[in-house]
């Protein structure tokens, strides 16, 4: 079994690595810091966890957080015996952190995103879960694993996180099994959604709130966008990843959108795609221009400043006839 191989290669390797995807999420960092602890409490071994880019505010609350460290702090030319990837759907959404991954003696890749191609040396890829802290439980479950409160509350907030509070359609009885069986170890469910749906601060309320004020509707309403430019962030004195956050969702919960994304202008020139949409598959549109992710929720890097990225989005779903 292929968690065998997993079990085998933890216990065997003397250094490990543990990598998250580029702008991380509540599912990439929970799984990371839950894996740390994992090892840690059924090893007896320590890792090194590593970030692409800014570790939002929001999830400093999962233990263990403290020790995650930036890629720049990392020795590039270091080989590592085992390096995990969790939650990376595409080799290159781990960045420059891909160097590492490359020159490790074993690599591991824990997924659930349907795009995901299986790059790494053991590929635990479950499409069907709804989070990559759904398939490290089912993984702990099946390896007898000890999972401590730690483990616990960063598996929890890695399978709401992804499901929306439970209300995404990639919740399954399976989801909720798990979850309800990660309550058993002590977690507060309340505490864990306020810290991560309920801490809002003032001025990302007020940014979100000028993002979509300018949001444009096509198609009768059943397109939703909108542009954040840098420029509005540091109108609003921040370039945090983290305030944008929500919005495609924000933009989707309107009753005429079949189809919701934001186009963020990057540094680099090039401009990030978060797309979401009720029941229409739009991973293919984000796949087609160098993505990928799940049915209803995905995304890409393009290299073209917003105003192009808008117009190949828009050309990709009027040739597939998507709305």
């Amino acid at each position: 079994m292929v968690v065998e191989q997993l079990d085998s290669n933890i216990k065997n390797s003397k250094n490990i690595l543990l990598v998250s995807h580029i702008n991380p999420d509540g599912d990439t960092l929970g799984s990371m810091c839950a894996m740390y602890s994992l090892i840690r409490d059924n090893y007896k071994k320590s890792c090194e966890m590593v970030v692409v880019s800014k570790f939002p505010e929001v999830y400093t609350f999962l233990p263990n957080s403290d020790k995650v460290k930036h890629l720049e702090d990392f020795d590039l030319s270091r080989e590592y015996d085992l390096v995990i990837n969790l939650d990376v759907a595409a080799i290159d959404r781990c960045s420059d952190a891909k160097i590492l991954f490359d020159r490790a003696k074993c690599t591991v890749n824990i997924d659930h995103h349907e795009t995901n191609n299986n790059y790494g040396i053991i590929n635990i890829v479950e499409p069907n879960a709804s989070a990559t802290g759904e398939v490290l439980t089912g993984i702990a479950q099946k390896l007898n694993w000890i999972i401590s409160l730690d483990s616990a509350i960063c598996l929890y907030t890695a399978i709401v996180t992804d499901t929306g509070g439970f209300k995404f359609s990639n919740t399954t009885p399976r989801t909720l099994e798990y979850a309800g069986k990660l309550l058993e170890y002590g977690i507060d469910p309340s505490d864990i959604y306020q810290k991560c749906y309920e801490s809002n601060s003032k001025d990302m309320v007020l940014f979100q709130s000028y993002c979509i004020n300018k949001a444009q509707f096509l198609k009768n309403d059943s397109i939703a966008y909108t542009i954040v430019y840098k420029k509005d962030l540091e109108k609003f004195n921040n370039n945090c990843e983290d305030f944008t956050d929500g919005l495609t969702e924000k933009l989707r919960a309107i009753v005429s959108t079949k189809i919701a994304f934001v186009v963020k202008e990057l540094h680099s020139g090039a401009s990030k795609v978060s797309m979401r949409s009720k029941n229409i598959d739009i991973a293919q549109v984000c796949t087609a221009l160098g993505g990928g992710g799940h049915k209803f929720a995905a995304g890409a890097l393009i290299k073209a400043n917003p105003e192009k990225a808008v117009k190949m989005i828009l050309s990709e779903i009027d040739n597939r006839k998507l709305c």
